[in-house]
C-alpha cells in the first residue's frame, strides 16, 4: 500500500515539476502576434509581410532576443475576411496572450480590429500607407499618411517633370482607404484650381478582374484635350488584371501616366511589366535604393526565402510595407528595452521618439506625439524588370499629418491620441 502511495506521490510531484517547467519555458519567451491574410484576395500583398516579420524575429532572436528572452511568433490567417480579423485579434490577445501584434494591410481590416485592441488594451503596429483621419493610442502607424505619399505624388503629376497633368482619374478599390484618400485629393486638386469636370472618380470591388470598361472610360476622358493622369488606389490581386488591361489597351505612360499607392515590387512579380514601363508608384522605400542598410535588408530577405523554401525563392523582392514591418518590429524591441517591460502602458510612451537606421537610407523617427513615423517620399518609374527608378524624392523625412488640412474641421483636432 505504501509503495502505491509513494508511486502516486512521485507521479503527482513529477506532473507538478513538469507543469512548472512548461510555465518556466513559456516565461522564457515573449509571444508576438502576426495578423496577415495568407489566403484570399489580399494574400498577394500580405504573405510577404508575414515572412518579413518572421525573418525580423529570427534576426532579433539570433542577437540575444529582447531583455534576454526569445520572441515567439504566433501566426494566424484572417483570410482577407474583415470580421475574421477581429476574431483573430481577440484570440491573439486573450488566448495566446501576445505582447504586441504586427499586422493588417487594408484599412477595413485595421478598422475591424481597432475596437478589440482598445477594449483589451492591446498594441498594434500597422505597416501600410493609409488614409489618415485616425489617431489611436493602441496603434503605431509605420506606413504613410496622405501627406507622406498621396499629396506629393499628385503634386509631382502637376509639375513640369511629372507631365503637367490637368485632368485626374481617381481610381480605387471600394473601401475606406481609397474613398477617404480621394476625398482629400479632390479637395487638394480644387485648392490648386482643378475644375470638378476635370476629376473622374471610379471604384471597383475587392477581387475585381474586368477592367475593360473602366479603361475605355479613362481613354475617352483622356482624349478630351487636356493632359490626364490616373491616381490608383486599387488594392490586392485586382492590380494584376488592371495593369494587364492597361497594357492591352496600349495606354502608355507618355499618354496617360498612372501613379499607384498600393503597387510595389511584390504586386508586379505576376505581371508582364514591359507595357508598364514609365508608369509610377509613390512609396517611402524601393528595393532599388542604394545604401548599406538596404543591401543588408535585401540580402537578408533573399537568404531567408531560400532557407525557408518560399515559392519562387530565387525571384523574391522587397517592398515598402515589408520595410515598414521591419522598422516597426525593431522600434517595438527598442521601446521594450527602454521600458524594461512588455506592459503596453509602459511600452507606448517608450516608442515615442525612437530612431532606427532604415533600409530607405534614412534614420526614421517615431514622432514624439502622433504615433506616426517621419518618412521620406520617393516616386519611382516602373522599369522593364519590375523594379523602380526613382524620379523624385523629398528633401528628407516628412512629419505625418494624421488629420489632413484638406478636410474641414480637422484644424480643431489634437495631434496626439486621446488618453495620452
Amino acid at each position: 500500500m505504501s509503495n502505491r502511495r509513494n508511486f502516486i506521490k512521485a507521479t503527482v510531484l513529477a506532473a507538478a515539476l513538469s507543469s512548472v517547467g512548461i510555465a518556466a519555458h513559456a516565461a522564457d519567451t515573449i509571444k508576438v502576434g502576426i495578423l496577415h491574410s495568407l489566403s484570399g484576395t489580399m494574400a498577394i500583398s500580405e504573405t510577404a509581410l508575414k515572412e518579413t516579420a518572421l525573418m525580423t524575429i529570427d534576426e532579433i532572436n539570433k542577437s540575444g532576443g529582447v531583455m534576454g528572452k526569445k520572441l515567439e511568433p504566433v501566426v494566424v490567417d484572417p483570410a482577407s475576411n474583415w470580421p475574421l480579423f477581429a476574431e483573430k485579434a481577440r484570440q491573439l490577445l486573450t488566448k495566446d496572450k501576445v505582447a504586441v501584434v504586427f499586422g493588417c494591410w487594408t484599412s477595413v481590416s485595421r478598422k475591424s480590429v481597432l475596437p478589440v485592441f482598445k477594449e483589451l488594451n492591446g498594441l498594434l503596429f500597422y505597416p501600410v500607407q493609409y488614409e489618415g483621419e485616425e489617431l489611436e493610442r493602441n496603434v503605431f502607424y509605420t506606413g504613410a499618411a496622405p501627406n507622406q505619399q498621396a499629396i506629393p505624388a499628385v503634386e509631382y503629376l502637376m509639375s513640369k517633370d511629372g507631365g503637367e497633368a490637368k485632368r485626374f482619374v481617381l481610381l480605387g478599390t471600394d473601401y475606406v482607404y481609397p474613398r477617404t484618400t480621394n476625398k482629400i485629393l479632390r479637395a487638394f486638386l480644387k485648392s490648386k484650381g482643378v475644375a470638378e469636370a476635370d476629376i473622374m472618380e471610379e471604384y471597383t470591388p475587392f477581387g475585381h478582374s474586368d477592367y475593360q470598361t473602366i479603361i475605355a472610360k479613362i481613354k475617352k476622358f483622356a482624349s478630351e484635350g487636356k493632359k490626364t493622369a490616373v491616381v490608383s488606389t486599387i488594392n490586392g490581386d485586382s492590380n494584376v488584371p488592371f495593369y494587364k488591361e492597361l497594357g492591352n489597351a496600349g495606354l502608355k505612360a507618355t499618354d496617360v501616366p498612372v501613379v499607384a499607392f498600393s503597387v510595389g515590387e511584390e504586386e508586379l512579380r505576376g505581371v508582364d511589366t514591359k507595357p508598364l514601363v514609365g508608369h509610377l508608384a509613390a512609396w517611402n522605400y524601393f528595393m532599388s535604393l542604394k545604401n548599406p542598410q538596404n543591401e543588408k535588408f535585401v540580402k537578408m530577405y533573399k537568404d531567408w526565402a531560400v532557407k525557408n523554401k518560399l515559392p519562387n525563392a530565387s525571384t523574391v523582392v522587397t517592398n515598402d510595407p515589408m520595410e515598414a514591418t521591419y522598422v516597426g518590429i525593431h522600434m517595438w524591441k527598442q521601446a521594450v528595452e527602454k521600458a524594461k517591460s512588455t506592459d503596453v502602458d509602459k511600452v507606448i510612451p517608450a516608442v515615442a521618439g525612437q530612431n532606427f537606421a532604415a533600409p530607405s537610407g534614412y534614420t526614421l523617427k517615431m514622432d514624439e506625439t502622433n504615433h506616426h513615423l517621419w518618412k521620406p517620399v520617393f516616386i519611382g518609374e516602373i522599369k522593364a524588370d519590375g523594379q523602380f527608378n526613382v524620379v523624385w524624392k523629398s528633401k528628407g523625412p516628412i512629419r505625418a499629418q494624421p488629420w489632413s488640412p484638406f478636410i474641414a474641421g480637422n484644424e480643431k483636432k489634437k495631434d496626439a491620441p486621446e488618453g495620452k
